[in-house]
């Protein structure tokens, strides 16, 4: 049965400093056609409460049968309240599950610097949110990479095209058991 999925993100989907065609939402959606469609409705520098904002439009335009959420990266670079993200984050699950859409919640990493005890809540509250929501879920999607600065623009925040294949079959992996 073919899906709809709206992929609804950052900078980090939105492909930031990347040519077009490079991002791994256009990698996935290579993927994953000409079966399934992909709507990315990512924008850079969105944050969670944006985010909420935005998304029931998105909703009622696309009416996408999965919602990849990967949003809260800006909240945490920003040191915004990480039980204002969590709660954003969890309202938009629930947005999306009432319209009957599936959720696959992708987390993020924050660099060193924010300190071990934010960034330790920082993922928590995507544990919180994927378990009270029982969706699918990629802890990080830069995992297995975090670390390694060569495959990151100069910015040390948004990975380059080379690690673009990576995030997109990180996804993948979470998004294929929804589409059976």
């Amino acid at each position: 049965m073919a899906a709809t999925v709206l992929v609804f993100g950052d900078s980090l989907s939105a492909g930031y400093g990347l040519a077009s065609g490079q991002g791994w939402v256009s990698l996935l959606e290579k993927r994953l056609a000409p079966k399934h469609k992909v709507v990315n409705a990512s924008q850079s520098g969105e944050t969670s409460a944006g985010g909420l904002a935005r998304l029931p439009q998105a909703l009622a335009r696309h009416k996408p049968d999965i919602v990849v959420l990967e949003l809260g990266g800006n909240d945490g670079l920003r040191g915004l309240p990480l039980s204002v993200m969590e709660a954003n984050l969890a309202q938009m699950a629930a947005l999306a599950q009432r319209s009957k859409a599936k959720v696959v919640l992708v987390g993020m990493a924050l660099p060193p610097n924010y300190g071990p005890d934010y960034t330790a809540r920082f993922r928590k509250a995507y544990d919180n949110v994927a378990k009270k929501h029982k969706t699918a879920y990629v802890p990080v999607l830069v995992a297995g990479f975090e670390s390694k600065l060569a495959l990151f623009q100069n910015d040390g925040i948004h990975p380059n095209a080379q690690a673009q294949p990576l995030m997109a079959a990180t996804v993948e992996k979470a998004l294929r058991p929804l589409l059976k």
